[in-house]
């Protein structure tokens, strides 16, 4: 329906706002109706739009080239999601608990922000904010 009216450049961000838009009122009736079936799967329903933003840049490549550098790009996609997932949390592990796969480094307690959901924002702030004084000084 929207895919006559929607411009190729904006395409896929605007899929993503109209798939998010969508996902958000099944969770707010979700919560309103059936609390009990939100409650289990509360979490995971945010991440359906993660799926969909990496999905349509996925799609977005693929469309353009042929198999084997689509399946290059998506190899490689993956393994820095997974690299970058990982880089996070461990440093947030690392700041939050001073440990790493539950062995304490520092017999103190941690800095609690680190934990937190906000504690994630600042880990990556402070990971972007780390690789760009090497690429200033590079």
């Amino acid at each position: 329906l929207l895919k006559t009216l929607i411009p190729d450049k904006v395409r896929i961000p605007a899929f993503i706002v109209v798939i998010a838009s969508l996902v958000t009122i099944v969770q707010m009736v979700m919560e309103a109706y059936v609390p009990s079936l939100y409650a289990s799967l509360g979490l995971f329903i945010p991440l359906i739009v993660v799926n969909c933003i990496i999905l349509g840049r996925a799609e977005a490549f693929a469309s353009k080239n042929n198999v084997f550098s689509s399946f290059i790009d998506g190899l490689g996609m993956g393994l820095g999601f997974t690299l970058a997932l990982t880089l996070l949390g461990a440093s947030r592990e690392l700041l939050g608990a001073y440990s790493i796969f539950g062995l304490k480094l520092i017999p103190t307690d941690g800095i609690l922000v680190f934990v937190l959901a906000p504690g994630a924002f600042l880990a990556l702030g402070l990971i972007i904010g780390i690789i760009n004084s090497f690429k200033k000084t590079a």
